[in-house]
């Protein structure tokens, strides 16, 4: 008698365990949310109070580090008295110590688990800087009324994965050329228009705030960098597209010949999707007095303390270029827009287009050299006026980001809660009789 094995390789097993905790996430919410109701009801409580229980703004963040994303836009809402609710997926989330009265902090798990809860929440607004909402795990809820995103860097829209932001209803954007990208996508794609609206970027605002202080602070006591080696930053982003994707350990070898101090910063989704090469890397290149590995929830100090950034399509290029005002190269990957919303325009993507305004471009060609062309690239003057020209191209509004955001959120909450108001009154009106305009304010 032979006895048949069944055999789940380990990818398989581990999509199947994720598919089964996201089924038992949804089961414990759904019937956990009906029993709350129920019980609402039952002791006597009405559909409209249950129905003012509704969160007015929610934000989503995925990852810790969006927290720098979202914080000036919390203070400018903390400071004008409007209640938020912050759900975050990382246990660790500096958000969870927040001292603003009015931002309420909540971890509702990773993953699956948090998009569980997401799927069958109730509020007004949310807003995310994370793409797919309604592609994947993540669903659209019924009890939501308004999906707002937001970018978390200066860059394009289109280097999202495919249908990154179709479902959203509208998006808050720092560029003009933002804007003309997602009208492209929706005409293309025959999706509704969303509502697009350039109110800058808080998150590069807060970042020139912090680094005109450094910098007073220095001026003040007239500290001076007196170090003779150059600082490169090697930070791409993930992917096949990505530099240690292509080059890997031979690019960081290139690097470490330079003599200079290199500090490498992988995109965080690196060492989830790209796991076994971070870790070969990293055993391959043990930090040193020549080479630092950095994993930093915020990137200001290790931007701050680079003389010149490598990168390859990565926002972090803007965050560098336009707010620290230092040269970039950019390598050239030969980026392929096939997993990506660029796929769909057929045209290069604004910030590979402008990359010849910020920096050198590195190719195959031009590698070997790699010390004269930092030292060319850094003491290249003709770069700064080009820096300037593309950072007004990218970041509108320059430090009223926060400022227009909350206008913008605290008008839409007050315009949807007037529209909602409007609806109840007409469902409850009967024939014949004539409803009392209420005197309530939105």
């Amino acid at each position: 008698m032979h006895i048949v094995r069944l055999y789940i390789d380990p990818g398989t097993g581990s999509m199947l365990f994720a598919i089964l905790i996201g089924l038992l996430g949804v089961a414990r919410f759904v019937f956990k949310g009906l029993w709350v109701k129920l019980r609402f009801l039952f002791s006597g409580g009405s559909k409209s109070d249950l129905d003012s229980k509704t969160i007015p703004l929610a934000i989503f963040s995925d990852d810790k580090r969006y927290w720098s994303v979202f914080e000036p836009i919390c203070r400018e809402l903390d400071q004008r008295g409007f209640d938020v609710v912050y759900m975050t997926a990382s246990e660790d989330d500096p958000v969870l110590k927040n001292e603003y009265p009015h931002v309420k902090a909540e971890f509702i798990g990773a993953g699956n688990k948090a998009f569980a809860k997401l799927n069958f929440l109730s509020a007004t607004i949310l807003l995310s800087t994370t793409p797919g909402v309604d592609v994947y795990q993540w669903k659209r809820s019924k009890d939501v009324k308004y999906y707002v995103h937001i970018p978390h860097s200066p860059a394009e829209l289109t280097t999202y994965r495919m249908f990154g932001t179709d479902y959203y209803d509208a998006m808050l954007l720092s560029g003009q050329f933002q804007i003309d990208d997602a009208r492209k996508l929706e005409e293309i794609r025959d999706l509704p228009a969303k509502e697009l609206v350039l109110t800058g970027s808080p998150f590069m605002d807060e970042k020139a705030r912090k680094f005109k202080e450094r910098k007073a602070e220095a001026d003040a006591k007239k500290e001076q960098n007196t170090s003779s080696t150059r600082t490169v930053l090697l930070a791409p982003s993930w992917g096949t597209s990505g530099i240690l994707s292509r080059y890997g350990a031979e690019f960081i070898k290139d690097l470490l010949a330079t003599g200079y101090h290199i500090i490498v910063r992988p995109h965080p989704q690196s060492f989830t999707s790209e796991k076994e090469l971070m870790d070969k890397l990293m055993a391959q290149f043990p930090e040193s007095d020549q080479l630092e590995w950095n994993r930093d929830t915020d990137n200001f100090d290790v931007l701050n303390r680079s003389d010149i950034l490598i990168s390859d399509f990565s926002g972090v290029i803007f965050d560098f270029s336009l707010v620290f005002d230092k040269p970039v190269i950019c390598a050239d990957t030969e980026f392929d827009p096939s997993p990506y919303d660029a796929w769909w325009l057929k045209t290069p993507t604004w910030g590979l287009s402008v990359i010849p305004r910020l920096g050198k471009k590195l190719t195959k060609e031009n590698r070997g050299d790699l010390k004269t062309m930092i030292d060319a690239c850094i003491e290249d003057q003709s770069f700064t006026e080009s820096r300037h020209q593309v950072r007004d191209e990218a970041w509108a509004y320059q430090g009223e980001g926060a400022t227009r955001m909350a206008d913008y959120l605290i008008k839409k909450y007050n315009e949807l809660k007037a529209e909602s108001k409007k609806t109840e009154n007409s469902k409850s009106e009967k024939p014949g009789k004539v409803l009392k305009e209420s005197s309530d304010t939105p």
